[in-house]
């Protein structure tokens, strides 16, 4: 079955761009094979062809590969850090801060951004581009529509000045809405641009082989302008941080040199 799987890598590669290789083995197979067995197929082989000829199949397999776990200001004492000490020192650089929420999921961390960038800059001077591999997570993240329990963490200034209850659920406001780009975006195979003062992708790596993990790290680097700042998840601590022409500004803040 190894070469089944094998085989499925290359040919999801060949239709999509997606390379399955980049991702380890062991939690990618295991969660696909469950997908596959879900809907009824028996080999890796089979479920292709029919992924192939369903949009709807291929939607479900793209919702399933990238993980859509997030929630607003997930691990709060590090956004404290971004407001009180990172965006300070960025804007002693620039008035016009260039932000990258990337792998931005279905949303939660990109308006966080927003909304904490709001408190050091007026609205109409915040401008951050929010990427995903998954569209129907770009989807859901552009309607801007959240569940309470997606709100736990975010100062309650903040959730009364943004947020309007709707039933059952929470809609932000269009205008910080209207301080987000999302896009579409593969971190294994398109560009990443350049002159960023803040990029943010946090709880995504870890997903990651240690080979794609170097190039991403090193792409991300390239992508700062010298004194930008990357903010990473809780869990990807960069331990050689010189090796991609980066320094510790706080635990998980790493900054151009």
């Amino acid at each position: 079955m190894k070469n089944d799987y094998n085989e499925f890598i290359l040919n999801v590669k060949h239709h999509t761009g997606i390379d399955l290789g980049q991702y380890k083995e062991a939690q990618m197979k295991r969660r696909l094979t469950t997908l596959r067995e879900k809907r009824g197929f028996g080999d890796f082989n089979a479920y292709f062809s029919q992924l192939k000829k369903d949009s709807a199949l291929l939607d479900e397999f793209l919702d399933r590969m990238t993980i859509n776990v997030s929630e607003f200001y997930r691990n709060y004492k590090r956004w404290e850090i971004l407001d009180k000490k990172v965006i300070p020192e960025l804007l002693k650089q620039t008035k016009r801060l260039k932000v990258w929420s990337a792998a931005c999921s279905t949303g939660e961390e990109p308006y966080s951004l927003a909304m904490l960038l709001s408190e050091h800059l007026p609205l109409n001077q915040i401008d951050i581009v929010a990427t995903d591999l998954d569209i129907n997570a770009l989807k859901y993240a552009k309607k801007g529509v959240y569940m309470e329990k997606s709100l736990k963490e975010i100062p309650m200034k903040m959730k009364e000045k943004y947020f309007t209850k709707d039933g059952a659920f929470y809609k932000i406001d269009e205008k910080l809405k209207g301080c987000i780009r999302f896009k579409e975006h593969n971190l294994l195979a398109d560009d990443y641009g350049s002159g960023f003062d803040l990029i943010v992708c946090r709880n995504v790596l870890i997903y990651f082989t240690e080979e794609a993990k170097e190039t991403i790290y090193r792409n991300f680097s390239n992508a700062l302008k010298p004194g930008g700042v990357f903010f990473v998840g809780s869990t990807e601590q960069i331990f050689s941080p010189k090796h991609y022409g980066l320094e510790v500004l706080d635990t998980f803040f790493y900054q151009r040199r």
